[in-house]
């Protein structure tokens, strides 16, 4: 079989067919890919000037945690229902009560003012962020208090 009779037959043509399709495809992944990465890029870039673009705390809005270490964020939120000297009960919007133990280390705040349990009132709403125990309880490292009005909570800063 002569080359010219060779690139007319059949053979030829399906091979030449097939290595187009194949560059074809090639060229649509990485089309895929270079989209991919500018998509990626831009949603980066948009995502870290969120708070300059959006009028959101000049630090960011994870500023106060700076040079803190993190610890394993298991909690609960609700409305607190009863409050002793190193316990405090919250239920939840899904009707559960969970019991809180406040150890002397535990961080309570309301709003950015540190307080002690004792100032800590029945239907405040309460986030804590602890340890859960085997019992259902919940070691309390960090209770954050938000009034119980609406109306006492400060508006967000403008644009």
């Amino acid at each position: 079989m002569s080359l010219t009779s060779f690139f007319q037959s059949k053979t030829f043509r399906w091979i030449a067919i097939a290595l187009g399709e194949l560059i074809l495809l090639l060229l649509v992944f990485q089309l895929g890919l270079f989209v991919g990465f500018h998509k990626a890029s831009f949603n980066f870039h948009w995502a870290a000037a969120y708070n300059r673009n959006f009028g959101g705390p000049p630090g960011g809005f994870m500023h106060d945690f700076e040079g803190q270490q993190f610890f394993n964020a298991h909690g609960t939120t609700g409305s607190v229902i009863q409050v002793s000297t190193s316990t405090i009960i919250i239920k939840g919007q899904d009707n559960v009560e969970k019991i809180i133990t406040i150890r002397p280390s535990t961080t309570i705040e309301e709003g950015r003012r540190a307080i002690s349990v004792s100032n800590v009132k029945v239907d405040e709403h309460a986030v804590v962020i602890g340890t859960p125990q085997n019992d259902g309880s919940i070691i309390a490292r960090m209770v954050r208090i938000f009034p119980n009005s609406s109306s006492t909570l400060p508006t967000p800063p403008s644009p």
